[in-house]
């Protein structure tokens, strides 16, 4: 019998189109045209500025021979140019390689010959950088210059950024993907071992995560969002595209200091921002120590970790306020949100963190959000307990992993996607994270937290950062050791004050039973690497001593 829903029911030009982010900017010039965009250092841009500028380069690439499916990367700081790219290179259908400032030259080399880049739009301060990358590679991409400097070295290059604006055509007919489904962007992820993977992203994945990250984080047309957290970061968590979604302005940022995250804060009266704890505990400290404090609130997204309740405390008291989002490269960025519910108004301050400091539910494109039990796989019970795997699926979660289908196939084993977090799910459906599931620290056969030691930490009033890992132990074959970096370096470190510390804020079986003191090795995207951590206590042979092993739970 035929479905008379879909008997002379069919997709038409009239009635569907592919979804792309693309078509933002040309919706934003359309409604906003003389609304300024984009602030930068060099140029403001009016939407219909920023509109005609892309379609001017997308005509160049063109010309170039850029076609869909086309690997374009870019290395260059949070600057009008990477902004830009996020929708010419889309235009034709190419797929954006937004390349991480901070790798290695051999890494870079590695990204470029997997990812097969056939073009590179540098900034000139990283030419001698890119010429270690390129060396050797057969076909190395070719180069176009993004000088932001007068009299900057470009020798590398015969060709520049603006030259090539200036010569393509600002009317360009540019035609939307014919399959949502198609790349727009390649985002390695960075990883604390082996080569890094290739991240694919799809048109609606980018267009419905966009949509998605502006409504959890109430953003409107009279959003002013500064660029602190990398574009080359999940393609900014999407918001590269979000702030233009919602007509809202766009702030850059070659690089994030604190005196110069200020002054444009206050000066174009900035109302979001996003980035890594290691950012916001950076401006909470300086501010803190020169006394400075917003003159309006900001809206902080913070990525990573759950935030202490110390840090929430004095991100509240000079003016940010914070939204805990969670995700990974492979979920566009932020897949979960702590949405607010009226009845915690009524919470202490500490009740509230805790609460406030839960991974949440599925952002909006999220269709399931679960605790897969480590034992059987099956779905844990929503007791605040059982300890599982945060799994996932939904419309924002990536193609896979390029030219690596086995990894793939494990990424999306059983129909989930599989994050490789521990977690717990509560009563109330709010997920909360444990532990990375490499760094869960299991003592006498508890299983120790190393989020919840480092949160305990996090309250001592002399600590900036803390990682906590596991330290082979002769009696309880591993215990915690926390590595910690203190707010004034100068001062006097003092072990046994941590220590103790610790037993008075929580079960004296779970507290650290070494601490060492120093700055924390990071990633190229600020992620404390914990491999090292454990590596440094394999060299030294570091457990605790028999006296501390041998103390009674």
């Amino acid at each position: 019998m035929d479905d008379k829903y879909r008997q002379g029911l069919d997709k038409n030009p009239a009635n569907y189109s592919s979804l792309t982010p693309v078509s933002f900017l040309q919706r934003s010039a359309h409604v906003f045209p003389e609304k300024a965009a984009i602030v930068d250092d060099d140029m403001t841009l009016t939407y219909s500025q920023f509109y005609r500028r892309c379609r001017a380069m997308a005509s160049s690439l063109d010309s170039m021979g850029i076609k869909a499916r086309d690997t374009v990367s870019v290395l260059c700081f949070n600057t009008h140019e990477l902004l830009e790219c996020h929708y010419s290179v889309p235009m034709l259908g190419a797929v954006l390689n937004a390349l991480n400032t901070r790798l290695d030259p051999a890494t870079l080399r590695f990204i470029l010959e997997h990812g097969e880049s056939r073009l590179l739009f540098y900034d000139t301060e990283f030419e001698p950088l890119l010429k270690q990358a390129v060396q050797g590679m057969a076909s190395p991409p070719a180069c176009v210059a993004i000088v932001r400097q007068a009299g900057a070295s470009q020798g590398f290059s015969s060709l520049d950024y603006e030259s090539l604006v200036a010569a393509g055509d600002a009317d360009f007919q540019w035609q939307k993907v014919g399959d949502e489904w198609d790349a727009i962007a390649l985002n390695y992820t960075s990883g604390t071992t082996g080569n890094p993977k290739g991240v694919v992203y799809h048109h609606r994945g980018a267009y419905l995560a966009a949509l998605s990250n502006a409504m959890a984080f109430n953003m409107t047309a009279d959003t002013v969002y500064l660029w602190t957290l990398p574009m080359f970061h999940c393609n900014g968590w999407s918001y590269t595209w979000a702030i233009t979604a919602v007509g809202g302005t766009h702030v850059c940022l070659r690089k994030v200091q604190s005196d110069h995250v200020l002054e444009r804060i206050e000066r174009c009266k900035v109302t979001h921002m996003c980035g890594a704890p290691i950012v916001l505990n950076m401006l909470l400290n300086d501010f803190h120590n020169s006394g400075q404090a917003l003159s309006s609130p900001v809206q902080f997204a913070l990525g990573g970790a759950a935030p202490p309740s110390p840090v929430i405390r004095r991100a509240q008291e000079i003016g940010f306020g914070i939204t805990h989002l969670y995700g990974l490269t492979e979920s566009y960025g932020p897949s979960t949100l702590c949405v607010w519910q009226n009845e915690w108004a009524s919470l202490s301050t500490d009740d509230l963190a805790r609460k406030m400091a839960r991974q949440g539910v599925g952002l909006f494109a999220i269709d399931d959000l679960a605790v897969a039990r480590l034992d059987d796989g099956a779905m844990a019970p929503c007791d605040g307990q059982t300890l599982g795997e945060l799994v996932m699926r939904g419309n924002t979660l990536m193609k896979g992993y390029l030219k690596n289908e086995a990894a793939t196939r494990e990424a999306f084993r059983g129909g989930w996607f599989r994050s490789g977090d521990l977690a717990v799910m509560h009563s109330d459906g709010y997920a909360e994270i444990k532990d990375r599931a490499k760094d869960i620290i299991i003592s006498g056969g508890e299983n120790i937290s190393s989020q919840e030691v480092e949160e305990v930490l996090y309250r001592h009033p002399r600590v900036l950062e803390a990682a906590v890992v596991a330290m082979p132990d002769d009696k309880w074959g591993e215990t915690p050791c926390a590595f910690v970096a203190l707010k004034d370096a100068a001062q006097a470190a003092d072990e046994q004050e941590i220590i103790a510390f610790c037993k008075a804020n929580m079960a004296s079986y779970k507290a650290p039973r070494k601490v060492v003191f120093g700055e924390l090795p990071k990633t190229s995207t600020g992620k404390i690497r914990k491999n090292l951590l454990r590596e440094q206590l394999a060299q030294e042979g570091g457990s605790g001593s028999r006296e501390d092993s041998t103390q009674g739970r």
